[in-house]
């Protein structure tokens, strides 16, 4: 919005500063001595006492000697020296300009004096009361005014300036966009979008203002102190704004302020742009005091914050070191929408004083704990058995808990390589996520065999309950054809997996087999009926008949792999008991020893060769 001008007379200017003075050169001798702060205004009593009857109560209860000039002290004037010199002005008569950056202080100066109507038609208040009006029309400049109001406290929170800055950018920025089609303010000025026609109220004489994006007010709303921030994001919701753009301005406000977050490398350039500028870095205490204060405005309703936002926050708020509240907040938030992060946004570094583990094993486990406790997703077991081509093909339907899920197996398989991972901790994370919601246990398979690997030195007590977790009958094939050749599994495991697998493809011929014979019943017995379609059935038929024989000849050789495992599982359990019945008998004790899986694959090996 362009400057109001006031022109109250056409006397030019007569003020000039001397140092430390102002001088009114009228003609006329000064009788008035004004002090405000460092600086001393030489005026005039009467044009000051005919606008000001705080002036005029001065002047009167004033009482000099020797007819010496009369002194006055207003060192608390809101806005100082620099204001008054305004306000000398316009009792002068002399051209005034009010903008966005003076009329606070302007305002607040003449109720300060009394500059009532009742000193004179067209005073002070009321003039600068019409220019603040007209001024909330327009957001660049109700943003410019807000952030001077902060200069003149408490004044300007008595004369309800500051809320009425709020109302007006709050209404404004609530606006359908799609109904007022207000153009965008680009550094105080809005462009047409054709030509450089600007008219002062910021309509495009010329053509139509373009529609706004939802997002416009983001970036100056940015610009203001968090006080000020604080109360626009609490009008504005009160309002009725959405959840979500509430969340997107929070988002913008954080990344311009929170230098450490956008530090972090997979969150800049997603979903939201990085601010043009960045403010000066400020001390960790201050972040840590605005990150709290922003995460007390982040809004509660699942799916208004991206996820990774949060855990961006989260992540900030470990290595700032914020209260446990503030963190106890964001992870109920996260395990909330869980089902929306992403792997890499979960793999939080530990920053803790143990720093066992090189992720922040603890964190993920409560933030876990919040999402199985808030998921309330009926548990139909329906909406979770699987068919042979599902399993074959991998699909399944998506559920919240079956995303989680694939995000815990994937952020297992992740930390699994740390050596200091406990396996107690490994299992914790692992058991929040029921059998049901894993419709495949591939990925849970793949971060047991990659801890496995890493902890070679595990018992094979513990072996065995590390690959409880996961369900051998839910493998896909390639699962099942890796876990059968692998020798850090245990024995007992591989012969679950050789058994499903061999059951697995038991049920697949018969299904085919049953579908063949339907086929052949269904056909013509004269021959001459059959058309084009049911020939093509039946070349269908023969190829899935050479595919049968082919898995009928694997099923044969799985049976015989699992009556040879059987077979030397017998032979050992008779040596071992065997051998400890000889220990006793003369006194020794036996220490168990594990079965070496080298052995059992080379006897398997032999029981192949053997077999005809």
């Amino acid at each position: 919005m362009a400057s109001m001008i006031m022109k109250l007379g056409s006397k030019s200017e007569v003020f000039h500063r001397d140092g430390q003075t102002w001088l009114c050169s009228t003609g006329l001798p000064s009788d008035l001595v004004v002090e405000v702060g460092e600086m001393a205004f030489h005026l005039h009593k009467f044009p000051l006492l005919s606008r000001s009857q705080v002036i005029e109560n001065r002047i009167n209860d004033y009482s000099s000697e020797d007819d010496e000039k009369c002194v006055l002290q207003f060192h608390d004037l809101p806005g100082g020296a620099k204001t008054f010199l305004l306000v000398a002005k316009f009792c002068y008569g002399i051209r005034l300009e009010l903008t966005a950056l003076n009329i606070v202080g302007i305002r607040c100066a003449a109720e300060y004096l009394q500059m009532t109507e009742d000193r004179g038609d067209g005073n002070l208040i009321m003039l600068s009361e019409s220019f603040l009006n007209e001024m909330f029309g327009h957001w660049t400049d109700t943003i410019k005014a807000l952030e001077t109001c902060k200069e003149f406290l408490p004044y300007s929170e008595e004369l309800h300036i500051v809320s009425r800055c709020i109302d007006s950018l709050a209404m404004k920025a609530c606006a359908d966009t799609n109904l007022f089609s207000w153009p965008l303010p680009e550094n105080g000025i809005a462009q047409c979008p054709e030509g450089n026609h600007v008219l002062w109220n910021g309509i495009c004489s010329t053509a139509k203002p373009q529609p706004l994006s939802e997002d416009w007010w983001y970036e100056d709303a940015s610009l203001l102190r968090l006080s000020s921030y604080k109360r626009l994001i609490l009008a504005v919701e009160s309002r009725g704004m959405k959840p979500e753009r509430i969340a997107g301005s929070v988002v913008h406000y954080a990344k311009r302020h929170l230098p450490l977050l956008c530090r972090q490398p997979s969150f800049r350039g997603r979903n939201h742009a990085a601010p043009r500028s960045l403010v000066s870095h400020p001390s960790d205490a201050d972040q840590r005091n605005l990150l709290e204060e922003i995460v007390a405005l982040v809004p509660t309703q699942k799916g208004a914050t991206p996820t990774n936002f949060l855990l961006r926050l989260l992540r900030t708020s470990m290595v700032l070191q914020a209260r446990p509240s503030c963190q106890d907040k964001l992870e109920k938030q996260i395990g909330a929408q869980l089902d929306q992060a992403a792997l890499e946004d979960l793999l939080i570094p530990n920053i803790g004083y143990s720093m066992e583990t090189l992720y922040d094993i603890d964190c993920v486990q409560r933030i876990l704990d919040h999402f199985a406790h808030i998921d309330n997703e009926p548990l139909d077991p329906s909406n979770y058995i699987i068919d042979e081509g599902q399993l074959m093909g991998g699909s399944h339907p998506l559920t919240p808990m079956t995303m989680v899920a694939t995000l815990v197996d994937g952020y297992l398989a992740e930390v699994a390589p740390d050596v200091n991972l406990k396996l107690p901790k490994f299992q914790s994370l692992a058991a929040v996520i029921p059998d049901y919601a894993r419709p495949l246990n591939d990925g849970i398979y793949c971060a047991i065999d990659i801890y496995l690997k890493a902890h070679p030195w595990l018992t094979d007590s513990e072996r065995e309950q590390i690959c409880s977790l996961m369900n051998c009958q839910k493998l896909s094939l390639e699962a099942s054809t890796h876990a059968t050749q692998n020798e850090r599994l245990p024995l007992r495991v591989i012969v679950q997996v050789l058994f499903f697998e061999q059951l697995r493809l038991r049920t697949s011929i018969s299904g085919w087999l049953f579908v063949s014979d339907n086929l052949k019943n269904s056909q013509n017995p004269n021959g001459n009926l059959a058309n084009a379609g049911n020939n093509t059935r039946v070349g269908a038929v023969r190829d899935h008949l050479v595919e049968a024989d082919d898995i009928m000849e694997r099923v044969s050789e799985l049976e015989k792999e699992c009556l040879g495992m059987k077979e030397e599982l017998e032979k050992l359990v008779k040596a071992k008991r065997g051998w400890n019945l000889f220990l006793k008998k003369f006194g020794f004790r036996s220490r168990s020893k594990s079965i070496d899986p080298k052995t059992v694959k080379s006897c398997l090996l032999i029981q192949k060769n053997q077999s005809p």
